[in-house]
Formats: C-alpha cells, sequence, structure tokens
C-alpha cells in the first residue's frame, strides 16, 4: 500500500516491489504518479469499492484497507479476513502532508488545517502497531534496505528487527507531527489555558519563547507581568525549594533567585536586633511570611538586586511591603491577599510579573530536556530531604541541636536546587552563604564560607550606630556597607565618596576589629551537594565557624575528611545521595 505526498525515489521502491511479486496499491495523486511512470497499480477505491470522499479527506479510512493493515497472524483474524473477502497488505509505505513547512510560510488557519494528515497518521500507526507482520516505511532513506532484505529473504519479507526498528521510526515520526500541530494551535488559539508566552528566551534576541503544558490548563499563571525564559526557570526552581521546605520544617519559607541559583534561602525563625539592622528591615511588620522573605533576602544582599522572589504561602500585606521596597524582577506564590496584589503590581511601574502556582499540582516522574536539538530523558530528582537523612552520624561528635538541625534542612534542600556543584552555610534557619556553579568543590567553600562571614559582619555594633543620609537607595547603601565590611572603600569608591553616604559615619572597621567579630561566629551548618574530596574544604569551613556538615560520601579521601572533622570536634552527617543540578 503506498500513499505518499514526498515521492522522492517511489517509482524505483514500487518498481523493484511489484518485479519481486508485491501487488501494488495506491490512493490518488500516489497512484497517477506510479501509472505516470509505468507502474502496475490498484487503486484504494478498487478495493474499498468507495470513492473519495469530501475533497479527498477520506480516502483509506475503511476497514478493507485497516483490517488488511491490522490483521495479525492468527487463526481468528485470517478467519475473518476471509469472510469479508479482504487481503493482507504486508508493506505500507506513507509519508505525511508537510504541515511544518506548509505553516512556516504564515498559511491561513483554514488552509493550515487542510494540511493536517488524518488518513497517512492512521496507517502508519496501524502498520507499526502491527510490525509482528507489516513492514511500514515513513522515509524514502529506509526503501534501500528494505527492498535489500525483501530481496535476499526467500519469503521477499524484512526481518523482525528491521521491521522494529521502523515501527519506532514511524511512532517517532508521529509523535513529532502531533507535537507541531499542538504547538501551531497552542499559538493560534491565543485563549489557551495551556500555554504562556515568555518576553523572550534566555536572551532579548531569542524572540520565540513560552511555557506550555500538555494537561488542559497551566498549574501557573501571571496576575501581572510578562516573565522572561530566566524568569520561568527561577520562578520553578525557586517554588520547589520552598515548598519543600514549607512541608519539612511547617514554617512559612521564602527564596530569592538569580540566574536559576538561589542568593538566599530562609524559614519563619523571628530575626535577633542585628538580624533585623543588618536586613534593613527595622520598623516593618514582621508576619512569619515577612521573617522568612527578610531572611531569604539579607543572605547575600548584593546578589539578591534584582532577583525573583518565591513564597511558600499567600503573600501578606506585610510581606508585600517588605518587597516593594527592593529591586526585584518577579515572584511566584500560591495566592496573594487582593491588598498585597494592588501593591506589588504598582512595582516596576506595573511591569513587576507577579505569578500564583497550584500548589497542589505535582509534576510527571519524568523530565525530558531538549539539547542542541537532541533529547535526553531522566527520572526527577524525587529524594526527599527531612530529618531522616540527617540520621547517619559518622563522627565521633553525635550531638545535634535542634537549631542545628534545621539549618542543615535548609542548607540541604538549598543545595538540591543550586547549579551545582553547590556548598550552602546556613545559621538561624536561613541562608548565610551559597557558592554555586564552581568547578572546585573547595571554591565553593571558599565562595560561600566568605558570604556568610560578609552576612556576620553585616551585624557588627559600629553599623548599629551609624546613619545614611536622606536620598539614598536601598541598593547604594547595600554597596556602602559592603564595601565597609570587606575593607575596600577605597578600592570601591573614593573615600570622599564614601563620606557623603553618611549622616553618621561608622566608625573604622580595623583589621584587628574586624577579626575580633569574626571570631565571634559559631555553630554553622554546611551542606554540600556531592562529596568532599579532600579535607582541605573542612579545614577551611572550620575556621568560618562551622561546626555541623551534611555530605554525601564517595570520595578517595573519606577517611581523611571524616578525621578533619574529628579533629575538630565536628558533626558529619553522610547523605543517602548526591544532590547535583543542572
Amino acid at each position: 500500500l503506498f500513499s505518499v505526498s514526498n515521492r522522492e525515489k517511489l517509482p524505483w521502491f514500487a518498481t523493484r516491489l511489484h518485479e519481486l511479486g508485491y501487488e501494488i496499491v495506491a490512493s490518488g495523486g500516489t497512484a497517477d504518479c506510479l501509472r505516470a511512470n509505468n507502474v502496475s497499480v490498484t487503486d484504494v477505491s478498487d478495493i474499498t469499492h468507495h470513492q473519495p470522499m469530501l475533497s479527498g479527506r477520506v480516502k483509506t479510512l475503511h476497514p478493507a484497507i485497516h483490517s488488511g493493515i491490522l490483521a495479525r497472524n492468527c487463526h481468528q483474524d485470517l478467519r475473518e479476513m476471509t469472510e469479508f473477502g479482504y487481503q493482507l497488505f504486508d508493506v505500507v509505505v506513507c509519508n505525511l502532508y508537510p504541515f511544518q513547512q506548509a505553516v512556516q510560510l504564515g498559511i491561513e488557519i483554514d488552509d493550515a488545517i487542510e494540511q493536517i494528515d488524518i488518513g497517512g497518521v492512521t496507517l502508519l500507526r496501524a502498520a507499526a502497531k502491527n510490525y509482528q507482520r507489516v513492514t511500514v516505511l515513513c522515509d524514502p532513506n529506509d526503501y534501500a534496505r528494505a527492498c535489500m532484505e525483501i530481496e535476499v529473504n526467500q519469503d521477499h519479507r524484512t526481518n523482525l528487527q528491521l521491521r522494529k526498528e521502523l515501527a519506532l521510526k514511524v511512532f517517532n515520526t508521529t509523535a513529532v507531527y502531533d507535537f507541531a500541530i499542538s504547538n501551531y494551535f497552542r499559538n493560534e488559539f491565543e485563549a489557551s489555558r495551556a500555554k504562556m508566552d515568555l518576553r523572550y528566551g534566555i536572551n532579548s534576541h531569542q524572540k520565540q519563547a513560552q511555557l506550555f503544558t500538555h494537561l488542559d490548563v497551566l498549574p501557573i499563571t501571571s496576575l501581572n507581568g510578562q516573565p522572561s525564559y530566566i524568569n520561568m526557570m527561577d520562578a520553578l526552581n525557586s517554588w520547589q525549594l520552598v515548598q519543600e521546605l514549607h512541608h519539612v520544617t511547617c514554617m512559612p519559607a521564602a527564596a530569592s533567585f538569580k540566574h536559576v541559583s538561589p542568593a538566599g534561602a530562609a524559614i519563619a525563625i523571628p530575626l535577633s536586633e542585628g538580624e533585623i539592622m543588618s536586613s534593613m528591615v527595622k520598623g516593618f511588620e514582621l508576619t512569619d511570611l515577612a521573617t522568612a522573605y527578610a531572611r531569604a533576602r539579607s543572605a547575600d544582599r548584593l546578589s539578591s538586586f534584582g532577583d525573583w522572589i518565591a513564597l511558600s504561602n499567600v503573600c501578606d500585606v506585610a510581606t508585600a511591603k517588605l518587597i516593594f521596597a527592593d529591586v526585584s524582577d518577579g515572584i511566584i506564590a500560591p495566592g496573594y491577599h487582593p491588598d498585597a496584589l494592588q501593591l506589588l503590581q504598582k512595582k516596576k511601574n506595573g511591569k513587576f510579573v507577579i505569578l500564583t502556582v497550584d500548589a497542589s499540582y505535582r509534576p510527571c516522574p519524568m523530565e525530558y530536556r531538549t539539547v542542541y536539538g537532541l533529547q535526553m530523558q531522566q527520572e526527577r530528582n524525587n529524594d526527599n530531604i527531612d530529618s531522616q537523612s540527617l540520621s547517619n552520624i559518622i563522627t565521633n561528635v553525635k550531638e545535634l541541636s535542634s537549631r542545628a538541625r534545621l539549618d542543615l534542612l535548609v542548607a540541604t534542600i538549598a543545595v538540591k536546587y543550586a547549579q551545582s556543584n553547590s556548598v550552602c552555610y546556613a545559621c538561624n534557619g536561613q541562608v548565610i552563604g551559597l557558592g554555586a556553579g564552581q568547578q572546585s568543590r573547595i571554591h565553593c567553600v571558599r565562595l560561600a564560607g566568605e558570604k556568610a562571614m560578609l552576612w556576620w559582619l553585616r551585624q557588627h555594633p559600629f553599623l548599629a550606630a551609624c546613619q545614611f543620609k536622606h536620598g539614598f537607595k536601598r541598593a547604594q547603601m547595600n554597596n556602602a556597607i559592603d564595601s565597609y565590611v570587606r575593607g575596600s572603600i577605597d578600592t570601591d569608591m573614593s573615600t570622599e565618596d564614601w563620606k557623603n553616604y553618611w549622616e553618621i559615619e561608622p566608625q573604622t572597621l580595623s583589621v584587628d576589629e574586624r577579626q575580633k567579630w569574626l571570631n565571634k561566629i559559631d555553630k554553622l551548618s554546611m551542606s554540600s551537594d556531592a562529596f568532599f574530596p579532600f579535607r582541605d574544604s573542612i579545614d577551611f569551613a572550620s575556621c568560618v565557624g562551622v561546626q555541623y556538615i551534611a555530605a554525601p560520601m564517595g570520595s578517595m579521601h573519606d577517611t581523611d575528611v571524616i578525621a578533619a572533622c574529628n579533629d575538630k570536634k565536628m558533626v558529619l552527617i553522610q547523605l543517602a545521595n548526591r544532590l547535583f543540578h543542572h
């Protein structure tokens, strides 16, 4: 049976099959082409005893055709074929209307609809389903291979292995074809609730970008603004993080994301006076959710500039007021108090992206990604991080306080959703330093540790006594404080510019005073998404004040790492699984 739109190599293949004893049956234009090339052919209508209908929409959709394809080599099927007087088809050659190429020309929807192949897809799927008996070809490049097997085999049939390969090719072809059609109609039917147009792709010149689902409705809705591709990546990853934190701690959680890694994440543990000062939230109402957000945003205030926000709970007015005060791109949450939504809609001159997510949505257990035009799939990382995950303590010191347990949960869940390699320091229920996307484990440890030290230095009493002049934005204040605690004022800005910030200038933070304050930081927790290859990471972390560590094992130098933890009287917990994320 031949029914093709691409007639490349068609006369040659049909002629060769006819010479090998096959009867050639074809439809419409395919039959005309074969006759023009002197190939003996039987019309489909001679088999069905029915003329094509509906301007050619119905030609091969008939029991005489499809029973001949779907019939198995079993007594019952063959008996029924005899009763109805139908014959078997051993080879089906079909390719589809060029839908993708047609719609790329910008044709009208009525013309596009006529390019949707119905009979061809049905022929292909029927033949592929019955691969045990039927050879199905959808690509002219396979004609020669099939012909070679038919020629050399005594029964003039292909081998089962080839039929399996060709059947798989058909199912791949029809899947791509159906995807192209659904993608076209997602774009054509603007009211579709199964897709969201994105502002642009990863870069602004990548104009065509969308989020879509094969479900009836997306579990995410935009209440304001239009997210970009990276915004959506941040939204989807940060939502998973705060949802997991909320589930395991039963506390409101918040996250601040930049470039698909958390700059900060936290749960709602009350802030100390020093933390209120360093978080720049003095004078704000601090509900539980607002507290979680204040902590998440204070982890690394410079990295959080222009961030994406995720909240585990419905956004209240107090949290919205905190968010309104800082520079951010957008937010995702399961809902918004009406007054909170009204306030956030004013952010960024009305362009602030506000997404709501269905908290009951659960993704498919398999994930798919296209890279360089090739498809990859994997099982989702379903490793549930909870208190039981922290039970395997492998050092001499075994005591793990309830606060340390919470901090380790925060740090471990944070690295689960950070670009690998990643290491996270945590304290008081929040990330205080995260080193992500580094090729070297020790660089992750150092980067996260330096951020943790800056977090602590921002709480120095000298800063509590100072006062900024009016008119400076919070981001400018953050930069000034960062230069101060780093001791890099002359490098980052002139002394004159520095002095212009202050109504009351902070005391000079000497090297000795800086170190004296750093010596007070202790009982920090640290989590790593993979094993430590050497003890240098432990030695550095100890200098920063880390006492509790969670990490997978598997290094050739695990014994050295454990010995280092014992030397420092640290608690080391072996995690069951590696937590790489890309």
